[in-house]
């Protein structure tokens, strides 16, 4: 079942109201997440930074400026994805995001997931990937990797950031952006022979048959 525009923006507006963590002491406002309800493509950052907490939206800095010029690059547009983070709101001085603050959050990434159900989830960067496959492996490991989790299909990439500082992760996030256009076409494609009735273990054999790396949790 598709989401509705009202179900979406219910949910953000819990999340400017959260008191949950000492985080709302100090942030401007609070960052749901931005994108269409259509989206099927979902990209989970880490935190809103400077600027995206003076204006609401996630990545609106460098590294989100990075991070659309790299989808551009493998022919995906910004404006049809949902971009969040696994923290709503900005940890002062732009520190890593504390565990107990991850945890008041936790609740509402993953309303947003069930809500947008994306055919593929970018994790961008070492928290988001903690957050969302705890213990699957490092970033270093697992980057550009397809991997298959209580039947979604994960992404994991370096974060764009990261690549402001070395430069030489541009390439490499470019060459992943690259085989996400592909896991995108086999998720779609997925998706319509689930619409067509096969079962979940079909479409897992399917996908693998399709080519590309690809690894499973359970």
């Amino acid at each position: 079942m598709v989401a509705t525009t009202e179900e979406v923006l219910e949910l953000h507006g819990r999340v400017r109201e959260c008191t949950a963590c000492p985080l709302h002491l100090t942030r401007t406002q609070a960052v749901p997440g931005y994108g269409p309800v259509t989206a099927r493509v979902m990209a989970v950052g880490e935190a809103p930074g400077e600027n995206e907490d003076r204006e609401g939206k996630p990545f609106v800095g460098a590294a989100g400026r990075l991070l659309t010029s790299l989808l551009e690059s493998a022919g995906l547009d910004r404006r049809d994805i949902y971009i969040t983070n696994i923290v709503k709101c900005r940890p002062p001085r732009n520190r890593d995001p504390e565990p107990l603050e991850v945890e008041a959050c936790s609740h509402f990434l993953d309303e947003q997931i069930d809500l947008l159900q994306p055919d593929v989830i970018l994790l961008l960067g070492r928290h988001a990937l903690t957050r969302l496959l705890p213990g699957a492996g490092g970033i270093s490991r697992l980057h550009g990797e397809r991997v298959r989790h209580n039947d979604r299909v994960f992404v994991p990439l370096y974060h764009p950031a990261a690549a402001l500082y070395n430069g030489g992760l541009k390439e490499t996030l470019e060459a992943d952006m690259r085989r996400v256009r592909g896991y995108l076409a086999d998720a779609e494609a997925a998706r319509a022979r689930r619409a067509g009735g096969a079962s979940a273990s079909e479409l897992r054999r399917v996908a693998a048959s399709a080519g590309g790396d690809q690894m499973d949790l359970f």
